[in-house]
């Protein structure tokens, strides 16, 4: 096998995809940019290193991202170096692994996707499953059994060389605050490896909960089981439960776990509508509370730049918050969004012209007659008042937002939403 993830093929695929994703620079500084050329000078000495089985990962740097439930969720980002041959090896293990993995299992997977587990939840409840156990593992990538995971690989790995290393990785070590601290449990997030490895970690779980003829769906460490009843929810929970924690060795998160109607939980940042015949998918309300939070950011009256900057910001994010959500089947809630970005740019806009005489001037050039527009001119009320005035509304209308570039999250969902 360690042939195989040394093949020239593997290993230019495996460099180009670091490239391509960049991320962040691991203990030693090196960017990604800088991967090649380091290959170039130092690919002999550490083919020779990966051959002879003494090659040695380093420490991964800890590194703190917020949660969207609040929290801090911890990565460790292991050297450009380390990260090429981690997704090296992972190519070489996902031929292995993957066509085995369960059907219901939709994390990090070739040709799968959030949305396909979202559109097979849907499913499920069509068919009358209409309650379901929501599991949450806590801190599931810290918690991973070094030694049962071992075992586990070893029965499909019979390269010892390439054991080792992946021993070496899950035990190189965390730098924080100037110190190593090693790693005596738990598959750092941030390297492209660990994905990989809690699908094999979790797939017994998933052919746990194939055997019983249940249905799931799973993405990561979140996995949803819908039945038909609450009863048989509370008897499923309980027993998947115990089979997680006395078998897999992990921890199931009670606070965060629940027994509950599917359009009262979120799942891969989606809820669901309660119609028993044909239930739709809408965009959870976390969803939309982290995205007006997101706006208010991009369309801050503090921030003083230009709107033209300011609508290149707020376009890339718009485009890449709809690329993700256009699943959904309830876009009215798109046409609302619209109308209150629009009236958070009016209220920047009527800031930008500041003065009395700047205001009634700016106000005639579009059409408002002139007693009118000295009117609202000289008017005290606030900005976000004024924002969402009718005078307001009728001169920087949506013909000319659009005319300013500004992106409608509507308009696209209706012309690029994928079937």
């Amino acid at each position: 096998m360690l042939e195989e993830i040394l093949d020239y093929y593997n290993v230019h695929q495996a460099l180009e995809r670091v490239e391509r994703n960049k991320g962040s620079h691991g203990i030693d500084g090196m960017p990604a940019k800088s991967l090649r050329e380091h290959l170039m000078n130092h690919w002999p000495s550490l083919r020779d290193q990966l051959t002879k089985g003494t090659y040695v990962p380093e420490p991964v740097r800890r590194v703190e991202i917020p949660k969207p439930n609040g929290g801090k969720r911890k990565l460790g980002i292991p050297t450009v170096t380390d990260r090429f041959l981690q997704q090296a090896i992972a190519q070489v293990l996902t031929k292995v692994y993957d066509p085995t993995f369960s059907d219901h299992s939709y994390g990090f997977r070739p040709n799968r996707r959030g949305h396909d587990a979202v559109r097979k939840a849907k499913s499920y409840m069509k068919e009358g499953y209409r309650w379901v156990i929501d599991m949450d593992l806590e801190k599931f990538f810290d918690k991973v059994n070094h030694d049962r995971l071992m075992r586990t690989l070893s029965e499909r790995i019979k390269d010892k060389k390439v054991l080792r290393f992946i021993r070496r990785y899950l035990q190189a070590g965390v730098l924080e605050d100037g110190l190593v601290r090693p790693n005596t449990e738990g598959a750092p997030q941030g390297g492209p490896l660990s994905p990989l490895l809690s699908n094999i970690v979790l797939d017994e779980l998933d052919k746990e909960l194939e055997r019983r003829g249940l249905r799931f769906v799973r993405y990561a460490d979140d996995c949803n089981i819908y039945v038909r009843s609450r009863r048989a929810g509370i008897r499923v929970m309980n027993s998947i439960t115990l089979f997680i924690e006395k078998k897999l060795k992990l921890k199931v998160n009670h606070e965060k776990s629940a027994v509950d109607r599917p359009w009262k939980r979120k799942f891969l940042g989606f809820s669901f509508t309660n119609h028993r015949k044909s239930p739709k998918i809408r965009i959870a309300k976390e969803s939309i509370k982290r995205f007006k939070t997101r706006i208010r950011e991009l369309t801050s009256r503090k921030k003083s730049i230009a709107m033209e900057d300011r609508l290149e910001k707020l376009n890339k994010y718009l485009v890449g918050w709809l690329g993700y959500y256009q699943l959904t089947d309830a876009p009215s809630i798109l046409k609302e969004m619209d109308s209150w970005i629009r009236r958070r740019l009016r209220m920047i806009r009527w800031k930008e012209w500041k003065k009395v005489k700047t205001k009634g001037k700016m106000l005639r050039r579009f059409g408002v007659p002139r007693p009118k527009a000295w009117e609202w001119a000289n008017s005290r009320k606030a900005y976000w008042r004024i924002a969402g005035s009718a005078i307001l509304h009728k001169t920087l209308d949506d013909q000319y937002w659009a005319s300013q570039g500004l992106k409608s999250l509507w308009k696209r969902y209706q012309t690029h939403r994928w079937t």
